[in-house]
């Protein structure tokens, strides 16, 4: 990242949103809303004086996953590129409630900027790459796992910032108490994903993260750890390898589906202790586990706001919320809009190295485009009569590549070819008639099939006579 921050030729646009997208490969006009920070970027020098003089905390529910705390002026992570804070204004006192501004006092290069606004920048581009990500399965959704009702319920991403050195708890496997170590930890794969009443697909990451987790939390704390699974899914380079290394260890692997996790008690052993309820598929017997802590491996799933940002590039997402590929095989960084691509789970739930080699696919994808400096586009465009067009807009509402425009001055319908694909969906929806098909006209299609129907009678004729000659 911080490469990337000092490259000449690389423009990082932080705490930015795209706001709209015009225009066609080689000639993109996008418009970008910088939000404010309330942040100088010019005079800061992330010397961090601003956050450790903030008097307000509040709980960090992205980077900390809510394990621990950050101030109301903050950088996201410790590493964040540009190593400049932003100013919350829900939480700091000053928006809120009019006092305050120490932040402001204690700033060295004087950098502070209540009335910074947000701006509005337009740039052109050549070619776009999504690159978007995901959002982590919200674990509230499934009651019966008690995530959010008991305590000692954690996501893996808990987990994984427990884990870390430099997370809430110095890298200690505690329960919430904050000092209480597990003795007896369950896993529970697949929260979210291959369950129809939620996500029919495979996660892809969930497994191997929860090996990993599981031989984390065995080598810190010694405790009995239980991976409760439906299948072990290893395909990747060294991934069954680390499963049986996992097996070596000690861990516990259960094939089964968990019914639910809950604190009703029925026998001394699990008294204030949780208790997971199982099926063993292999035993075909209904069980109870009473551990310490349970740990809901997460699935992964689309962006929530994914159908919105596909709507504004102009391409399309599959029926769970995933953008769209051109060809799942064949091109699987390319979307149907010429010159926008994808890459990393914006397209699918993928790992860290299939994510990395798509975005060098993306990369060289685009950088083949500017090497050719000329792209071809499709041939049979649709094409507008003008004089027989009324401009109703019914082209534009069926155009699914965002092709037609209307014309204001002459209030007709103009078709942008480079945008156009041919498919043809205009030209049945337009009431007057008035669009055609280039290569495609009545004309054509109508020689075509006379000259077919000419090519078959005189076949016929002369299978006929063959069949007299006999």
């Amino acid at each position: 990242m911080k490469d990337a921050g000092r490259h000449p030729n690389i423009t990082l646009l932080t705490y930015s949103e795209v706001e709209s997208v015009a225009g066609y490969v080689g000639n993109f006009v996008v418009r970008i809303r910088k939000r404010a920070r309330s942040v100088k970027e010019d005079l800061c020098t992330g010397c961090g004086t601003c956050e450790e003089n903030c008097p307000r905390r509040v709980v960090d529910t992205v980077y900390e996953a809510g394990l621990g705390y950050r101030t109301a002026i903050y950088r996201p992570f410790a590493q964040a590129v540009p190593a400049i804070p932003v100013i919350d204004r829900e939480n700091c006192l000053y928006f809120t409630k009019g006092k305050c501004r120490i932040c402001e006092k204690v700033c060295p290069t004087h950098a502070i900027d209540y009335t910074q606004e947000d701006t509005i920048l337009e740039v052109e581009v050549g070619n776009i790459i999504l690159a978007t990500g995901f959002d982590p399965f919200d674990a509230r959704r499934i009651p019966q796992f008690g995530y959010g009702r008991f305590p000692n319920v954690f996501t893996s991403l808990e987990i994984e910032r427990m884990l870390s050195g430099a997370g809430p708890t110095g890298g200690k496997v505690v329960l919430r108490d904050g000092k209480t170590v597990p003795q007896r930890v369950a896993i529970i794969h697949c929260v979210g994903s291959r369950d129809k009443n939620f996500r029919e697909y495979c996660s892809r990451v969930c497994c191997m993260y929860s090996l990993k987790l599981a031989h984390l939390i065995r080598h810190k704390t010694h405790a009995e750890v239980y991976d409760f699974y439906i299948d072990i899914r290893a395909p990747g380079k060294m991934y069954e390898e680390f499963y049986h290394r996992m097996l070596d260890e000690g861990i516990h692997f259960i094939r089964g589906k968990v019914a639910q996790v809950t604190d009703a008690t029925r026998r001394p052993e699990e008294e204030g202790r949780l208790v997971v309820q199982f099926e063993d598929t292999l035993t075909g017997l209904q069980r109870r586990m009473p551990v310490d802590m349970v740990v809901l491996a997460i699935g992964l799933e689309p962006r929530h706001d994914s159908r919105e940002v596909a709507r504004l590039f102009g391409i399309s997402t599959d029926a769970d919320g995933w953008f769209k590929e051109k060809h799942p095989k064949l091109d699987p960084v390319a979307t149907m809009t010429d010159g926008v691509f994808i890459a990393g789970c914006a397209q699918g739930p993928k790992d860290i190295p299939d994510s990395v080699a798509q975005g060098s696919a993306a990369a060289a994808r685009v950088l083949s485009l500017i090497g050719q400096g000329e792209v071809e586009v499709e041939a049979a465009t649709a094409i507008v009569d003008e004089l027989m067009c009324v401009g109703c807009g019914q082209c534009i509402q069926a155009c699914p590549y965002s092709a037609i425009e209307y014309l204001e001055d002459r209030r007709i319908a103009h078709v942008i070819e480079a945008l156009c694909k041919g498919c043809g969906t205009c030209v049945g929806a337009c009431p007057s008639k008035a669009i055609t098909l280039r290569h495609f006209t009545d004309r054509q299609l109508i020689s075509e099939m006379m000259g077919a129907m000419y090519a078959m009678r005189t076949e016929l004729r002369n299978t006929q006579y063959a069949t007299r000659g006999a």
